[in-house]
């Protein structure tokens, strides 16, 4: 892990195409601006948990084994 002391105004740069800048302090929070590019999620670590979470239970939950039936009165829609 890389530690780094920034002041704010200041900023860190990823792989040239990350930017990550100290905006403000309010008391102990520090508030980070991240500029990347749109094809790179940025999420909170809870955020991007829970989404792992939600992937590997989407991976083992049993899915049907064939999709209910439309009643016989109602007409496709293509």
């Amino acid at each position: 892990m890389l530690i780094l002391s920034r002041k704010i105004g200041e900023s860190i740069v990823i792989d040239g195409r990350i930017i990550v800048k100290i905006v403000r302090l309010e008391g102990d929070t520090v508030k980070v601006g991240i500029e990347a590019p749109l094809d790179i999620p940025v999420h909170r670590q809870e955020v991007y948990d829970e989404i792992q979470k939600s992937n590997r239970e989407a991976l083992t939950t049993q899915r049907p084994k064939s999709l209910p039936k439309l009643p016989s009165g109602l007409k496709k829609v293509s």
